[in-house]
């Protein structure tokens, strides 16, 4: 097994769960969530919390691989913080690089979920995990990983560069998913595109990086850049292309569940393409296994709760090369 940092984001998810009361309105061709007037008071049927943010929800799905996971990221000392040192406790993720911050709350979500049909709004304080330019890359040489799994860092181009360069001086190869902040300054990530192994994003988020409509268009610019690049399409499944090995694959969902809650799905297919990628499963095997991964996350409550271990018997799937 492989030695893994995830770098980002830790939040407490807390989860406001019903059944009739947030079920979206259409308001001018818009869904509004939840049938909620100003100043009126609601019950709500159940409440749940959780852990989640990219680079936990990352570091759980790897750890339940069997590597050995780093995670790198910021909290407070307070409650929610704790809530996620006893997560990484539990997972056995090493905390050693946890940074903690002492001017603002460790990062919370409040998910409001319709337990009916799965649809949620989430409202995010980001606190701790805002800004990511009090970790060092040099950190990177005292562990020396054979990757380094990058979620959203909010934007922060100089701090993603450097633990990029940190990375290649070691050797480590690199995995990419950025967030919305990332892809507002498309022609600066391009060229970091271009500095890492892989990269993941959807279709929608490819589109404002590349010309093309259909997923093949998108593909297809898009995978000059990273030698491993994954597009997924939410329920349409996705497409992934290999420039070292000249495989393109098109690949449907793994199974047609409910979905539950749809929090940390695309968290869940990117580290489960790594964690079996890292372990030394083909190309084509990785992508099942982060469909499989990517299912059973949205199958359950909680953005990494129903994360999969190695052992898991999988069937096969819509899956065709190209």
């Amino acid at each position: 097994m492989a030695r893994i940092v995830t770098l980002g984001a830790a939040l407490q998810d807390i989860y406001l769960i019903d059944h009739d009361d947030l079920l979206p309105t259409q308001i001018g061709g818009e869904a509004i969530f939840g049938k909620m007037l100003v100043g009126s008071k609601i019950d709500i049927d159940k409440l749940q919390y959780g852990v989640g943010g990219g680079g936990i929800n990352a570091a759980v799905t790897l750890s339940r691989h069997g590597h050995e996971v780093i995670f790198m990221g910021n909290i407070a000392d307070d409650s929610a913080g704790e809530a996620v040192m006893r997560v990484l406790d539990r997972e056995e993720i090493d905390n050693s690089y946890v940074n903690y911050i002492s001017n603002k709350a460790t990062g919370t979500s409040v998910i409001l979920l319709d337990s009916r049909h799965g649809e949620r709004t989430i409202l995010t304080y980001r606190g701790a995990s805002d800004s990511f330019s009090n970790l060092s890359a040099e950190d990177l040489a005292r562990i020396h990983p054979d990757w380094l799994y990058i979620t959203s860092l909010r934007g922060d181009m100089e701090t993603l560069a450097s633990f990029i360069k940190a990375a290649h001086k070691l050797d480590t190869r690199v995995m990419f998913n950025p967030g919305a902040l990332e892809l507002s300054s498309p022609r600066e990530l391009l060229r970091i595109l271009a500095k890492v192994d892989v990269v993941l994003v959807n279709k929608s988020e490819a589109a404002q990086l590349v010309p093309g409509n259909i997923l093949s268009e998108l593909l297809y610019h898009l995978g000059g850049y990273a030698p491993i690049t994954i597009i997924t399409d939410g329920p349409m499944g996705g497409a992934a292309t290999n420039r070292a090995t000249g495989e393109s694959y098109r690949f449907g969902i793994y199974e047609d569940r409910r979905v539950k809650d749809a929090t940390g799905a695309g968290d869940a297919f990117g580290a489960g393409f790594l964690a079996a990628y890292a372990a030394g499963q083909s190309f084509r095997q990785a992508l099942v296994f982060a469909s499989a991964n990517s299912t059973a996350v949205v199958s359950r409550i909680g953005g990494n709760t129903g994360a999969l271990d190695d052992d898991v018997d999988l069937h096969p799937m819509p899956i065709q090369k190209i």
